[in-house]
């Protein structure tokens, strides 16, 4: 075969490739991200540790393994986009981190305060998986309680995923006791889905599921994930703060409809057997301390 012939063939086989790219790309040439991402990736960031009163949640200090809350936020990165989680306690720019753990006092709109224990920004944990703030195309929140919203502000470009009657109280002339309503203003003029099923599939394909589980908010939700390793993971939410609760069904003092909570976790612990998927109880502080962290990732 001579040079000018096996040239050809070259050329041949490029254009061929890129023609095929483009297609699957909707003809435009797919990114080398797109390209490496082929599967559905979880990462697990560390926003922080509460400390908990525990009569809020109708437990005894002989009762829980600890008093510590995990505070954490997830990033789903799926070949179609990737979706934030839950935005943490804190907003990054309330706090300077340091080479250790930082103490924080948090002061809420009813009057009540809270403590907790930061390490390392979102913004910078996003950072270390090779993301930022403007690279998520969706974000959603479990609930609107402050210990989940705290970062929305950062992603008000992203297109948030939100049930009505969530976006109504976070919004309202006198929002929730338990909300920051500073901490994601932004999103009121943010790209918005509202989300009207029990159901709703993100990106279509039955990888991640958002499932309507209210009880603690009235658009309380969980996130299912269908990870090819993994298995299947189910994130909480607030449906459980501590796993003691869960064995001893102990319902806080403070959610907002305490008949329906029971309701919304029979009916995901049945989905749990049904589909055989693990529950991360996102506030559980020794079982989050456990998962491997960003820029680790299951997949």
């Amino acid at each position: 075969m001579n040079n000018l012939k096996l040239r050809s063939m070259v050329v041949s086989l490029v254009v061929a490739t890129t023609l095929m790219v483009m297609a699957c790309s909707g003809g435009r040439t797919a990114s080398p991200e797109r390209l490496a991402t082929t599967g559905l990736r979880l990462y697990v960031f560390d926003c922080g540790t509460l400390k908990a009163d525990l009569t809020r949640f109708r437990l005894k200090p002989e009762e829980v393994a600890t008093t510590d809350l995990s505070v954490a936020c997830f990033l789903v990165v799926h070949p179609r986009g990737k979706l934030l989680w839950d935005a943490g306690a804190v907003p990054d720019m309330d706090w300077t981190p340091t080479d250790g753990p930082v103490r924080h006092h948090l002061a809420l709109p009813d009057g009540s305060e809270r403590d907790l224990t930061l390490r390392k920004r979102l913004s910078a944990q996003l950072a270390e998986a090779g993301y930022a703030a403007k690279d998520i195309e969706y974000l959603a929140f479990s609930h609107y309680h402050y210990d989940h919203t705290a970062n929305a502000n950062a992603f008000a470009t992203a297109t948030w995923l939100v049930r009505q009657i969530e976006r109504d109280a976070m919004f309202a002339e006198k929002p929730p006791t338990v909300t920051q309503p500073s901490y994601y203003a932004a999103l009121k003029n943010s790209k918005t889905i509202i989300i009207s099923d029990d159901e709703y599939d993100v990106f279509g394909d039955g990888s991640v599921i958002m499932k309507l589980a209210p009880g603690h908010t009235p658009g309380h939700q969980v996130l299912y994930l269908r990870l090819a390793r993994t298995g299947g993971v189910v994130l909480s939410g607030d449906l459980y703060h501590f796993p003691e609760a869960r064995t001893l069904k102990r319902v806080t003092i403070f959610d907002f409809d305490q008949a329906q909570t029971p309701v919304s976790r029979d009916a995901i612990e049945a989905f749990l057997i049904k589909t055989g998927a693990q529950l991360w109880i996102q506030h559980d502080y020794i079982g989050n301390s456990r998962l491997k962290k960003a820029p680790d990732y299951y997949d």
